[in-house]
């Protein structure tokens, strides 16, 4: 499995779950990927569990920090400096919702939104570099940016990040899909919401590898969890699945495709 001790600056390098009931959360992500739990000791941390996989961190949970918050899931993109990062974001047209702060001496972060509407977390790494596992079964395998705007939302990363988005060739009569690169290297997605999703608000979705999403989707199911798109096969991508968790958490399941 693929093990990672540092994010380039723009890349996505850590996500998260804000659950209006963590242990329901932590219950169900557990039996669906396999992670073990760990709750953070410090009392100031608020209950801050991270997920494991063989030992390594993959991701983590939280409950809300303010009434009235559903439960979502936060990509955070690595950075350099953050809060050099904060002012780009103000720069560029988007909104800084949280200064950056120390998080004791795991990193630095901030909370910020896209001039589109998409909430995103920035991470500069201290003694947490982000996820240690990726791009393998139970574990991040990609981030997309979905708002109703790519040409603004892609305008806002390169500004913001020095990143490079490149158009990817879809399927005919599908919106097309940007690709944001680092180093020439795609690193996460834009993807265009249309008028068939007008209920899904402007978000950045974490993408989960799986060996098998059919087999996810079930498992989901019986574990309380809610499929919002069973299944849809994406030529030399894979097999895609949106879910949903017993909290309302919404995340996406991907079974790539057989190595040639």
């Amino acid at each position: 499995m693929p093990e990672f001790t540092s994010y380039a600056h723009g890349t996505p390098c850590w996500t998260d779950v804000t659950s209006t009931d963590l242990p329901r959360a932590v219950e169900f992500y557990a039996a669906l990927f396999g992670w073990d739990a760990e709750v953070a000791e410090e009392p100031e941390a608020g209950g801050y569990t991270m997920f494991k996989l063989d030992g390594k961190n993959v991701a983590a949970g939280s409950p809300p920090q303010q009434e009235g918050i559903p439960s979502h899931w936060t990509t955070y993109i690595a950075s350099d400096d953050v809060d050099a990062t904060a002012a780009k974001v103000r720069e560029a047209g988007g909104t800084v919702l949280v200064d950056p702060f120390d998080v004791f001496d795991a990193g630095r972060m901030t909370i910020a939104q896209d001039p589109t509407g998409a909430i995103f977390g920035v991470w500069q790494a201290g003694r947490h570099i982000g996820a240690e596992l990726a791009n393998d079964s139970g574990t991040m395998n990609w981030n997309e940016c979905q708002t109703r705007d790519p040409a603004a939302a892609g305008s806002f990363y390169e500004a913001v990040f020095g990143v490079e988005v490149k158009a990817f060739p879809t399927a005919d009569g599908r919106p097309t899909y940007h690709v944001i690169h680092v180093d020439g290297r795609g690193v996460a997605g834009i993807f265009e919401l249309d008028e068939n999703m007008r209920d899904v608000p402007p978000n950045w979705s974490t993408v989960f590898a799986v060996a098998n999403s059919d087999g996810a989707v079930a498992k989901a199911q019986e574990l309380g969890g809610t499929a919002l798109m069973p299944g849809m096969d994406l030529p030399d991508i894979g097999r895609l699945a949106v879910l949903q968790d017993p909290t309302g958490a919404v995340f996406q399941v991907l079974q790539p495709p057989p190595e040639s």
